[in-house]
């Protein structure tokens, strides 16, 4: 279709289509009324070809589709950028991209800044003097913090302090030896520590002392025992011999009397005295005046009492 067409077709009026002329009747051809271009030169537009096709209409191809099969050669083409082979190399595309579109965001930037003019004089915050607009101060200030950021990391880690011992000091100014103070901070607290458990030590008695001791050496003569003691073991026996019972009928029978000295190696009364409920006896200089206060005594009295009654009450319920 030429241009003429096109236009004449949307565009102009034209006549209708000519009717298909009737086997059973025939009619003359109407007179042709309307606008109608004769010539297409007369607009400036070349006339068609020869062959009778223009460059907009679609080519025809003689190959047919049996031919296109039977080719061997791959005839596909590949139209716009090729997929990437693996994941790696989407992921390096995608850096490269955004790369591109960083660089490019930065120029873009640096385009639109204002000019900034270096021959004024410079104020402390970077800015010139004088009368300039809003971009042109911000444009001097983001200036000067990238150039001191460069400067800064230029330096090194020896100009930064990064890494380095932070330097303490005292009110008037004096550098405080950290190591120093911290050892001292750990003698004091060992020295702290063994003061409270002196405290503690001095709070027992000589008893408790030798005791703890006692057990010390049981547990080290422990290692070397067996696992079952049996009624021949002699050890055990003069263990449970050498153990004093105050109400033990067959006491005196002993033939090995036990000497009256203390734990702590200090001689003992030997005559009677009340007994208590340590089993505590006093020592070698007690005149025999009991200076206590008589709990001990109330003590044992309600201790057999309590026994007694509950002595009685059983053989109630047995004679019941």
């Amino acid at each position: 279709m030429s241009l003429g067409d096109y236009l004449a077709k949307n565009y102009l009026t034209a006549d209708s289509k000519l009717e298909k002329k009737s086997k059973k009747r025939k009619r003359k051809d109407a007179p042709q009324s309307g606008l109608i271009i004769a010539d297409d030169d007369a607009l400036g537009w070349a006339a068609k070809p020869a062959d009778g096709h223009e460059d907009d209409d679609p080519i025809n191809v003689s190959a047919t589709s049996a031919e296109f099969r039977k080719t061997k050669k791959n005839n596909w083409q590949t139209i716009g950028t090729p997929a990437p082979s693996s994941a790696d190399q989407a992921a390096a595309d995608a850096i490269i991209a955004s790369a591109a579109a960083e660089t490019s965001a930065r120029d873009a930037a640096d385009e639109e800044a204002p000019t900034v003019d270096d021959t004024g004089r410079k104020m402390e915050s970077g800015a010139h003097a004088g009368l300039q607009t809003a971009d042109q101060v911000t444009a001097q200030l983001k200036r000067k913090q990238a150039e001191e950021r460069k400067r800064f990391l230029a330096d090194g880690a020896e100009h930064s302090g990064q890494g380095k011992e932070t330097i303490y000091r005292d009110a008037s100014g004096r550098i405080i030896n950290v190591a120093m103070k911290r050892a001292e901070a750990r003698k004091k607290a060992e020295e702290e520590a063994a003061k409270a458990a002196a405290e503690i030590e001095a709070q027992k008695g000589d008893v408790q002392r030798a005791e703890r001791e006692r057990k010390k050496e049981a547990l080290k003569d422990a290692k070397y025992m067996p696992v079952a003691r049996y009624e021949d073991d002699r050890e055990m026996n003069e263990e449970m011999k050498d153990r004093e019972r105050w109400n033990d009928p067959a006491a005196q029978f002993l033939v090995k009397k036990r000497v009256g000295r203390s734990v702590t190696g200090k001689p003992l009364y030997t005559g009677a005295f009340t007994p208590n409920r340590y089993g505590i006896r006093p020592g070698h200089r007690w005149d025999g005046v009991d200076r206590g206060n008589g709990f001990e005594k109330e003590y044992f009295a309600a201790r057999n009492r309590r026994r007694d009654l509950k002595e009685l009450d059983y053989a109630w319920q047995m004679d019941e």
